[in-house]
């Protein structure tokens, strides 16, 4: 039931990416060819005022292909004949549809479990915010300049940042304090630590769903910059990534462990995963890689910028490259899930 439950929230995040694209085109007057959930054979197939809809047998993806023919210069529904502006809003609308897919989720969320306030709820004995003067009550308002909205960051920082002397800024009794902070490792747990717990949630309003759901989004698109930072950098390998397979895993592990305390812990729990991956994906979308939209965005802006196209031969060849080797870091994520869910 749970690989059931994983395939939807993923062919729906994909749907809602791809009906950005879909959307603008439409609104720009390009011709769509085909809007398709899923890859491979159809499964099913319509065609409605001159576009395909379908849904295709493996759902991994989707795609919403526009009419792109270098050839069909006197067409004026051809998306390359369009403004390059035009191009631009159409290209950008898939992840940015993400994340407004992403902020819709998180305030319902919000409004069903409420948000994490960053207030200390609990100092472990000598630990080093204990030793620092830090108190329960406290609200904690920056890490080494960094503004903390949710507590999740809090943890967030010290697990990207571990080791790292930090000065925390406070708010106690309507007053401002800095401290400095020094974690201790923790030799059980294997990494630093600041040694402070959280508090329970927080019921919000509509008008805190809407802020604390912007929060939310924030908090995700923030950590995946900080892993890719983390990729970059070698402090964490490409065997540490994850791709449909593992998560299938994750929502059907989410599943099990959920489902006997009600379909109400089920369902937040889900939405939840939802907003990481569709906040995840608007990120990954945006990379200045060849053959994502943030590849295909550089050549826009590139033409934005000097007034001219780059020759399509040249971009062909280059997007033509991103996707081997896409298809190549997809082949070996796969592998490694496999590896990790079932041996």
């Amino acid at each position: 039931m749970g690989i059931i439950f994983a395939i939807l929230i993923f062919s729906f995040i994909v749907f809602f990416h791809e009906l950005g694209h879909f959307s603008l085109a439409k609104k720009n007057g390009i011709d769509v060819e085909e809007f398709a959930i899923g890859m491979g054979p159809n499964l099913l197939a319509k065609e409605y005022k001159g576009t395909v809809y379908s849904i295709k047998l493996l759902p991994i993806g989707g795609m919403c292909v526009m009419g792109e023919d270098e050839e069909a210069t006197d067409a004026p529904g051809n998306f390359n004949n369009k403004s390059v502006w035009a191009r631009i809003s159409v290209i950008a609308a898939g992840p940015i549809f993400n994340f407004i897919l992403a902020f819709v989720v998180s305030v319902i969320l919000v409004l069903m479990i409420g948000y994490d306030k960053p207030v200390v709820g609990s100092i472990e004995p000598e630990s080093p915010a204990m030793e620092a003067g830090l108190q329960e009550g406290d609200m904690i308002l920056r890490m080494n300049g960094k503004k903390i909205h949710i507590f999740r960051e809090v943890s967030s920082y010290n697990q990207f940042h571990q080791g790292e002397v930090t000065d925390i800024a406070y708010l106690r009794g309507g007053k401002e304090h800095t401290v400095t902070v020094a974690p201790k490792f923790d030799e059980k747990q294997g990494y630093y630590r600041f040694g402070i717990g959280g508090v329970e949630n927080t019921k919000a309003g509509v008008l805190d769903s809407l802020k604390y759901g912007a929060y939310e989004v924030k908090y995700w698109i923030s950590t995946t910059i900080d892993i890719l930072k983390m990729l970059v950098t070698g402090k964490i390998g490409l065997k540490e990534l994850s791709g449909p397979v593992g998560i299938v895993d994750v929502v059907d592990e989410a599943y099990q462990e959920t489902k006997a305390y009600g379909g109400f812990l089920v369902l937040a729990q889900f939405l939840y995963i939802g907003i990481l991956i569709s906040a995840n994906l608007g990120v990954m979308n945006l990379l200045p890689f060849p053959a994502l939209d943030g590849g295909r965005l550089v050549f826009l802006f590139v033409e934005a910028i000097r007034g001219k196209r780059i020759p399509p031969e040249k971009e062909g060849y280059v997007h033509m490259v991103g996707i081997a080797l896409l298809m190549v870091l997809m082949v070996f994520v796969m592998y490694n899930d496999i590896q990790r869910v079932f041996f």
